[in-house]
């Protein structure tokens, strides 16, 4: 960043999309406009897990993670489509070209939001008509809101952009954070979750002023580093620049190892998945970050290649999480012929401190398998009628 950006005050602006694959739908299909919408993995299933879904649908109390069968019990008229990645994507690509007709400071966090450094374009004197007309042109041109945060930081532009939603825009001044974020509890602090939250409540902290005033080695025994960064948040202070180039970075962590000899079975292979996955939590840990699309590369001796992925909704960065997908992948697609080389890549990065703990993974795989008995059970229900099958339980 320049020595006039690094010297002078800076104006940040978070960017969040509103809803964004809902938002999409409805910009695509003008008719789900107005109505109850969700987008969901697997529509047709009632154990299918609700990707994301519009204002409409959360007025009845449905939530992203939700199941189509839960979200259907609140709101039965909710109208759920598939997700359209590939449109999502251009769409997002639409919206990055709007922000970086005005800078060259834009730093994509995700596929719907986005940091900004306004500070050379105006954003000391007129941050709040600029993000206005961001947001029009963006509105306008294609046909999707979204609420800008204004600060001096990214945490606290971060924070501003959740205040008020859908097409919000809210100035948050670090003068403001004693009295606007420290009554709040620290499960409302951006980069808390629950596990963290608990923690801090386990130590007699319960709200985002205590965290800010609580003794430093205390913070420090509980949460370690990230605790440190969580107090100074507390605090208004983050010194983080907008970085276009995090971007790049945050695209894959990868890690492939060509075999001294070729392998023919399974328990031969599942060792070199272990290490690899090491590999890439430790690059992972090293950044700070976490992913939700694992990809696995399998080059036979033949040298034909295979790359096969999974998204999740959780991000992972353990590595008997990455393990687990990746040998899941393989299993599934290995053809049994010998294997000279295997690779193990996690993608579609973002840091762990903006994870929004949602599912945890094995809540995520425990549901999979309940899906996956509820399939049983609707197939023998199907064959044999309904009453075929009753609850039970065992005395012990």
């Amino acid at each position: 960043m320049t020595d006039l950006i690094a010297a002078n005050p800076r104006v940040i602006m978070h960017l969040d999309m509103n809803s964004f694959f809902a938002s999409v739908e409805q910009a695509a299909n003008p008719a789900l406009k107005g109505i109850p919408l969700a987008v969901a993995g697997n529509p047709k299933e009632r154990r299918g897990i609700l990707v994301t879904c519009s204002y409409e649908a959360r007025a009845f109390g449905v939530y992203t993670t939700m199941t189509i069968g839960e979200a259907k019990r609140l709101c039965p008229n909710l109208h759920i489509v598939p997700p359209r990645h590939e449109l999502y994507r251009q769409m997002s690509d639409s919206v990055f070209e709007v922000l970086r007709s005005y800078t060259e400071w834009v730093e994509p966090v995700s596929i719907d939001e986005a940091y900004i450094d306004t500070t050379e374009i105006g954003g000391l004197t007129h941050a709040y008509e600029l993000a206005r007309e961001i947001q029009m042109r963006i509105f306008q041109e294609l046909d999707l809101p979204c609420s800008i945060g204004i600060a001096p930081n990214k945490f606290l532009a971060k924070t501003a952009s959740d205040m008020k939603k859908p097409m919000g825009i809210t100035i948050l001044r670090k003068r403001e954070v004693a009295r606007k974020l420290w009554p709040l509890p620290v499960l409302k602090m951006h980069g808390i979750g629950k596990r963290t939250e608990e923690k801090l409540h386990s130590a007699g902290i319960h709200t985002i002023g205590e965290l800010a005033v609580a003794e430093k080695l205390k913070i420090e025994a509980l949460l370690g580093k990230n605790g440190m960064r969580l107090q100074q948040c507390a605090n208004g202070v983050d010194t983080r620049p907008v970085d276009p180039e995090r971007a790049d970075e945050r695209k894959s962590i990868g890690s492939s190892t060509t075999l001294p000899v070729d392998l023919t079975e399974m328990e031969d292979c599942i060792p070199i998945f272990e290490r690899l996955a090491a590999k890439v939590a430790t690059r992972l840990a090293v950044k700070s970050l976490a992913g939700v699309t694992i990809s696995i590369q399998i080059r036979y001796a033949d040298w034909q290649n295979t790359t096969r992925s999974r998204t999740i909704h959780q991000p992972v960065y353990l590595a008997e999480d990455i393990t687990k997908i990746a040998l899941e992948l393989f299993r599934r697609h290995w053809n049994n012929e010998p294997i000279r080389l295997l690779g193990v890549t996690v993608g579609n990065l973002i840091e762990r401190n903006e994870m929004v703990e949602q599912l945890t993974f094995d809540n995520f795989e425990q549901q999979e398998k309940e899906y996956q008995m509820d399939q049983l059970v609707s197939s023998l229900t199907d064959r044999f009628g309904e009453g075929v099958i009753k609850k039970g339980w065992t005395n012990k």
